[in-house]
């Protein structure tokens, strides 16, 4: 009896221990497809403006990455936007990079910085977040450029960087060709 009841809880106790985690669907936004890393989560976005939004880290430790696409000749250029972008960290003119690479047919600008991240709608009242860092990427397409930023503390921004990167750079090597 002892056995059995050994053998059973052992096969309750695997029914109620928390589940692998299953891979999130990937984001689909114009003609990219992002695969979405490990341990991103999607999740409702928090704006209609906003294709897609992910979520990495937990708790105050986490970041946000947000898909942003407008329609073709919409949005402002790439330099347009990563001017917006690092003008959303004051003060942070001597960490600023920006990369533009070739990844297929498409052209990407990778931009980062960090510092005090004034999170807030433009034009609109504004909340300083120090301690925040960004790494956004603008890929150029001719439905409408998307754009995807990824913002939170320092910390989980500079841990995700590459899965960011990564994530990037797959989605335009295999866009569909425009015919």
């Amino acid at each position: 009896m002892r056995k059995a009841f050994a053998v059973f809880g052992f096969f309750l106790l695997a029914a109620t221990a928390a589940p692998a985690e299953q891979p999130s669907e990937p984001v689909k936004v114009g003609p990219f497809t992002f695969a979405v890393p490990g341990g991103w989560k999607k999740v409702t976005p928090s704006s209609p403006m906003r294709k897609a939004q992910l979520e990495i880290g937990e708790g105050s430790a986490k970041a946000e990455v947000t898909f942003f696409q407008f329609g073709g000749g919409q949005g402002g250029t790439a330099s347009d936007n990563v001017a917006r972008w690092f003008g959303q960290f004051p003060g942070s003119e001597d960490k600023r990079k920006t990369e533009t690479i070739q990844a297929g047919s498409v052209k990407i600008t990778f931009a980062s910085t960090e510092g005090t991240f004034s999170s807030g709608m433009p034009g609109g009242p504004t909340t300083p977040m120090t301690g925040y860092a960004l790494c956004g990427a603008i890929l150029e397409s001719a439905d409408g450029d998307v754009y995807i930023k990824m913002t939170g503390p320092e910390a989980v921004v500079k841990a995700s960087t590459e899965a960011f990167k990564k994530m990037i750079s797959e989605a335009a090597k295999n866009a569909a060709p425009r015919a």
